[in-house]
C-alpha cells in the first residue's frame, strides 16, 4: 500500500501491514452457523462443504466491509474506525440498515428512478443539441 496508515479497530490486535485482523479465528464459527440453521429449520443439516463455503463467504463479507469502512475513516482523516463508517458502507453498498446502532445522521439513500417523461425530455434535448 502506498499510503500506510494504521486504523484502530477496538477489540482486534493489529495484523500484518498495520491492519487489524483476527488471524486464525473466524467471526462465525461452525457451532454458531449450525445454531442459526437450527433456528430456521430444526430438521435441516448442512453438508461439510456447504458449511465451509458459508463460513468463507461470511469472512470475505466482513473483511470487505471492514476494509471499506477503514477507507471511509481515513477519508475523514481519522485513525479510528467508528460505527458511522460501517453504517455508511453497509447502507450505500449493500442497502443494509442496522437499527439501534449509531445515530440518525445517515439517512437511507435511494436513487430517484427516472420517469418516462424525463427520458423523453432528455432524448429531445440530445436530439436538438446534435443539430
Amino acid at each position: 500500500m502506498a499510503n500506510s496508515t494504521t486504523t484502530v479497530v477496538k477489540g482486534l490486535p493489529p495484523g500484518p501491514a498495520g491492519r487489524s485482523s483476527p488471524e486464525g479465528s473466524q467471526v462465525l464459527s461452525k457451532k454458531k452457523l449450525q445454531d442459526l440453521v437450527r433456528e430456521i429449520d430444526p430438521n435441516e443439516q448442512l453438508d461439510e462443504d456447504v458449511e465451509e463455503m458459508l463460513l468463507q463467504i461470511a469472512d470475505d463479507f466482513i473483511e470487505s466491509v471492514v476494509t471499506a469502512a477503514c477507507q471511509l475513516a481515513r477519508h475523514r482523516k481519522s485513525n479510528t474506525l467508528e460505527v458511522k463508517d460501517v453504517q455508511l458502507h453497509l447502507e450505500r453498498q449493500w442497502n443494509m440498515w442496522i437499527p439501534g446502532y449509531g445515530s440518525d445522521e445517515i439517512r437511507p439513500f435511494k436513487k430517484a428512478c427516472t420517469t418516462e417523461a424525463h427520458k423523453q425530455r432528455m432524448a429531445l434535448i440530445r436530439k436538438t443539441t446534435k443539430k
